[in-house]
């Protein structure tokens, strides 16, 4: 039963960390400075590629420090603590429905492309009324701005990495709470997940993307990315405290 138990917790985590990899903040950003920077679909996969190996290694510590605290934890308490996982669980998925149900499902990030342009090409608006055809020109320079600047290589991707890096998938990190029963298997089990669903589903519809795929309607997922997060973590405390107790 424990096998089966840990096998469910695997692939409930790799459906989070797959559709967390769906919404735009994972892949739009990457595009977006594609275009700005002239880069080919291969150097964009590959800087894809390494932001989501990063983004994943910052939330395998903290799962890191989570399997340390909680393995000395199960030792004292014992019996006890499938209860406390499972409840924690329960919290965790209750936190995220409560964040959806008061509008506050997603967090819109600003994204690394929006600072690409060179300084000092913002416009500043003349006081009084413009005429319509300044507004245009304006409006149409804004919008090919990004284009027109771009920034070196370096500067790009780095921003790319730390926008990511320092962001950890935070929807998986109670999946770590789980999986402390189990060791450091455990922790290696779910690394792996964590790892194949994160970059694989980046580099998935990053790529769809620049293949011209873009009218697919993900934005979705970031609106009701809480939503859904909760209902799995939901479902999985109850599994552990039915289970494992």
């Amino acid at each position: 039963m424990n096998q089966t138990v840990l096998t469910t917790i695997a692939l409930t985590g790799f459906g989070v960390a797959f559709f967390h990899a769906a919404i735009p903040t994972h892949w739009l950003p990457f595009v977006l400075t594609a275009r700005v920077q002239g880069w080919n679909a291969s150097k964009t996969i590959a800087v894809t590629a390494l932001a989501g190996t990063g983004h994943v290694m910052v939330t395998a510590v903290l799962g890191l420090a989570i399997t340390l605290f909680g393995a000395a934890l199960s030792e004292t308490i014992g019996a006890w603590f499938p209860r406390i996982a499972g409840g924690a669980l329960l919290l965790f998925g209750i936190y995220y429905l409560v964040r959806q149900f008061m509008g506050k499902g997603h967090v819109h990030f600003h994204y690394p492309h929006e600072h690409l342009h060179e300084p000092g090409h913002e416009h500043e608006h003349a006081h009084g009324h413009a005429h319509p055809h300044d507004y245009e020109h304006d409006h149409n320079e804004e919008h090919h701005g990004c284009q027109a600047h771009p920034t070196s290589d370096r500067a790009a991707i780095l921003s790319l990495l730390a926008f990511l890096t320092f962001s950890p998938c935070e929807g998986f990190v109670p999946f770590y709470v789980s999986g402390i029963r189990y060791g450091w298997s455990g922790f290696a089990v779910l690394t792996a997940v964590l790892s194949i669903a994160t970059v694989a589903g980046m580099v998935l519809f990053t790529s769809l993307t620049l293949a011209g795929l873009s009218k697919i309607k993900l934005g979705v997922l970031e609106k009701y990315e809480s939503v859904l997060m909760g209902i799995l973590l939901c479902a999985v405390g109850i599994l552990i405290i039915v289970f494992e107790t």
